[in-house]
């Protein structure tokens, strides 16, 4: 197993951003590669949290490995700072990159407690407050067969949007459990992760519970902490900020339609759309989470249509601070507000939308946290790197949809005398077409058009040929052509990098620690500043 750096993929936004492109930079609030900026944020924090507000926060955090307590002490009597990342609690822990962020801000933490002189910790956000029950509840890994196996919990289209945290699962969950489990090989690693897989959602738990679980077994050893979005003083001390945002909804819709405009002036594209009247506040009632929207004077939701004021929400709130949760526009901002975090990592997705926080942090008084890019891998097994070296195989040719590959491999392997006589023809049909349309021409100018129709049919045939042996040569070569298509599945899977589909159970069961130690190396590679 080889596991290789690739670079971030994204928007042209992330691409610019990414190479420190000034255009690009002025959406950000400091370059990842400047401690002077780390600084910076550092010093706005202090002058906003205090001990007692670290000493809440501390109990907020959960896991942390072996020393957290003693780490936690120590990010209260010193001034610590955090790290953080994000991410929705997908089935089984979700694709690779939560991994992946989550040795990033293990080591970037280790980076600037070194340079700042002070404790920081790693603090892994869990979005249990989202409500995308269809993204989160199907997950994916390869079979000991090399298939591509999906393993979903039930949809819950005719039921309310319920945030995740709160929906309990039973013998549904079982059931995905021992699916998940059957694709998995028999590995003197399997006992360890079985028992975690089991331990992390019995029976009645919430994907919001069991991803909490599966994160502080494979990131505590890393020193990495997590905190659950709906944890209950959180809702409590945010919720002036969700109240305030419904008061001044009107006014910050205006300043980010304005930072819509400069991104757009700057040749970016919106990551996250902007409704007209569209608060950036959920509210939870009998239909589920619901996006709040200004209606007249008062406020309605977006599925239901229940009209509400703003003091009908605010006694819903105070009776029951978890009802109003933020958007994605939002979020960060509460976040950064409440715990005293310097940095933040990102993945192409969220560093194309950050930009569009701007006027939301500015409005509420909070300095952005420095963006940090998450690691992004390529798991290269020996069985797929041996593909590509015997058919001289690159990524960027891997990535490419199969029939193409396929095409040009096969095309390679055309013999020489056909490729000789299908190139004489199409020399000679040039050749001969182009003279007989200038002698035409000269006769008769509209004899010009007939003689280039026959000049283009005779290419259309010779094409249609060449096509039809290369059909016959994949079918003589189905078995190296299965084997590439094998080898794309483990890279490319649904098309995609493997990091956005496949489950890290797959290389934990196989590859074990040595899996998680080579991830933790590119992660610590990585890391700015240097």
């Amino acid at each position: 197993m080889r596991i290789e750096s690739r670079p971030l993929s994204g928007a042209p936004l992330v691409q610019a951003w990414l190479k420190d492109d000034p255009e690009a930079l002025r959406f950000f609030p400091g370059a990842p590669g400047e401690l002077d900026s780390y600084e910076a944020k550092a010093r706005e924090v202090d002058s906003r949290i205090g001990e007692d507000a670290r000493r809440r926060v501390a109990g907020h955090l959960l896991g942390g490995g072996e020393g957290g307590k003693k780490r936690l002490e120590e990010f209260v009597s010193r001034a610590g700072l955090l790290v953080t990342t994000g991410q929705q609690p997908g089935l089984f822990g979700g694709p690779l990159y939560g991994l992946y962020k989550g040795l990033t801000i293990a080591w970037l933490a280790r980076s600037l407690e070194a340079r700042l002189a002070r404790p920081v910790l790693p603090v892994f956000w869990i979005a249990s407050e989202d409500h995308d029950w269809e993204e989160v509840r199907r997950t994916h890994v390869l079979s000991p067969t090399n298939d591509l196996g999906e393993i979903a919990l039930p949809p819950r289209s005719s039921e309310p949007a319920r945030p995740i945290h709160r929906i309990a699962l039973g013998s549904e969950l079982e059931e995905a459990l021992d699916q998940f489990l059957a694709l998995h090989p028999e590995t003197d690693f399997s006992p360890r992760w079985t028992a975690v897989l089991k331990e992390s959602y019995p029976s009645g738990a919430t994907l919001a519970e069991g991803f909490q679980r599966v994160w502080e077994a494979l990131l505590g050893p890393a020193g990495v902490f997590l905190v659950q979005a709906h944890a209950t003083d959180l809702k409590a001390r945010s919720l002036p900020m969700l109240l305030r945002e419904l008061e001044e909804s009107e006014l910050r819709e205006g300043e980010l339609k304005e930072t819509a405009g400069e991104l757009g002036s700057a040749g970016y594209e919106l990551q996250v759309p902007l409704f007209d009247d569209a608060t950036n506040v959920f509210l939870e009632g009998a239909n589920g989470r619901e996006r709040i929207f200004r209606d007249g004077g008062a406020f309605r939701l977006r599925g239901s249509g229940e009209r509400l004021t703003l003091r009908e929400i605010q006694d819903r709130a105070e009776g029951d601070p978890s009802v109003l949760s933020p958007n994605v526009l939002l979020r960060p901002v509460i976040e950064s507000a409440l715990l005293p975090t310097v940095a933040y990592v990102a993945g192409p997705g969220e560093v194309a939308y950050l930009p569009q926080t701007i006027p939301v942090f500015r409005g509420h008084g909070v300095e952005r946290p420095i963006v940090h890019p998450r690691v992004s891998l390529a798991i290269q097994e020996t069985k797929v790197g041996k593909v590509m070296e015997k058919f001289g195989l690159d990524m960027e040719t891997m990535a490419r949809p199969h029939h193409e590959v396929a095409g040009d491999l096969v095309r390679d392997d055309i013999p020489e005398d056909v490729k000789s006589s299908l190139n004489a023809l199409r020399q000679a049909i040039g050749k001969g077409g182009g003279k007989l349309r200038t002698a035409a021409a000269a006769l008769d100018p509209t004899l010009k058009g007939p003689v280039e129709n026959f000049r283009k049919q005779g290419m259309g045939l010779l094409d249609d040929v060449e096509r039809k042996v290369v059909h016959s040569l994949k079918r003589e070569n189905e078995i190296t052509l299965a084997q590439v298509e094998k080898a794309q599945l483990h890279l490319f899977p649904l098309g995609r990098p493997q990091e956005r589909v496949l489950n890290p159970f797959y290389y934990l069961f196989r590859y074990g620690e040595e899996f998680l130690e080579q991830v933790e190396e590119r992660a610590r590679d990585a890391v700015l500043p240097k």
